[in-house]
């Protein structure tokens, strides 16, 4: 009978190993156990300093006066780009980023590790604003699409374009 009691003993211990095994294995491989990881939390978001490079002023398509003008970052480069305002926990209330692309052609963000709601406005080659997005989700990972070609990008803090009557159809003019 002891040995029965000694083989069911072995039995279960072997299981709960082979089971915490597998859970400290599926965690990692999700990247839960690993601090590494691209996904972080807003405790974790660090405070990126807005460096200002230019002005950027929004032109209204009716008076051809302008609406507001706002300090700018200027993402021109590929990795410029890929990080935009990732990973910040705030920007200026009259600041944002300008993306400038090489081409003009169909444009599409999305909000991951992107703490800030934002307005984002795309800008063809006239710099006429073709497509605004207000409010946008941070986090998300969904695209926000330009609905016509676009060179330009503008990144704004939510609520900006509503604040200052910008509208598709209206301009930009910038400097850096």
């Amino acid at each position: 009978m002891k040995k029965r009691n000694n083989k069911k003993t072995l039995t279960y211990t072997a299981i709960a190993i082979i089971a915490v095994a597998l859970v400290v294995i599926y965690s990692m491989w999700n990247g839960n156990g690993n601090k590494n990881t691209a996904d972080t939390t807003e405790a974790e978001a660090i405070e990126i300093k807005f460096n200002k490079q230019g002005t950027l002023s929004f032109i209204s398509s009716e008076s051809r006066d302008a609406l507001s003008t706002i300090d700018i970052e200027v993402a021109n480069t590929d990795q410029l780009r890929a990080r935009g305002l990732m990973y910040r926990k705030s920007i200026p209330q009259d600041a944002g980023m300008l993306f400038v692309f090489n081409h003009e052609e169909m444009q599409g963000f999305w909000m991951k590790n992107t703490y800030i709601a934002l307005d984002m406005l795309f800008v063809n080659a006239e710099r006429q604003i073709v497509t605004i997005h207000m409010n946008t989700t941070p986090m998300k990972e969904w695209n926000y699409a330009s609905t016509a070609p676009a060179l330009y990008v503008v990144e704004v803090n939510a609520g900006y374009c509503l604040q200052n009557n910008i509208k598709e159809g209206d301009f930009i003019e910038f400097e850096y």
